[in-house]
């Protein structure tokens, strides 16, 4: 199972897009309170998110609220300050989470220090700022099944029917 845990993201738009991400691949999806949105059911049909029901979806009022409830194993923290690419790690246990930081400002810094050994990064070149944040959760989202081999994830495509 793949955790996504976004820490009090701030643009809709970005976590729809992780939402649809979520249902595509089978993880979960936690968020972290404050938002920067309205998650309600009006709020949602309006945005026309149709898949916004199908996310296995979790709300926390705080970080330690969310430790509380999941504990730290196998964590990950996504920053663009880690010293290791995402690359670098072994995803292939059974859970797997990935900590995303609002896009302002990213995870805050006791965070990072506190789990340090856990940062990663994905390499970009150094004279932009970040990838946008769906981008960066779908990329380590992949990249963890993929070392799993995309459990429970459909392997072909219609066109292998017709051959």
């Amino acid at each position: 199972m793949i955790n996504i845990v976004l820490v009090e993201p701030e643009i809709p738009n970005n976590t729809g897009a992780i939402g649809r991400t979520c249902v595509c691949t089978g993880a979960s999806l936690h968020l972290i309170r404050p938002l920067g949105f309205d998650i309600s059911d009006k709020a949602v049909k309006r945005a026309g998110m149709d898949y916004w029901y199908d996310i296995d979806l979790h709300v926390y009022d705080s970080i330690d609220e969310y430790f509380a409830a999941n504990g730290e194993e196998n964590i990950w923290l996504a920053t663009t300050k880690a010293p290791h690419s995402y690359n670098e790690c072994d995803f292939t246990t059974e859970n797997v989470t990935f900590l995303f930081g609002k896009e302002s400002a990213g995870l805050p810094e006791w965070l990072r220090e506190k789990y340090a050994d856990r940062c990663i990064r994905i390499p970009m070149k150094p004279t932009v700022r970040s990838l946008n944040l769906s981008n960066a959760a779908a990329i380590l989202t992949y990249e963890a099944l993929r070392q799993q081999n995309f459990p429970n994830l459909k392997d072909y495509g219609s066109m292998r029917e017709e051959i």
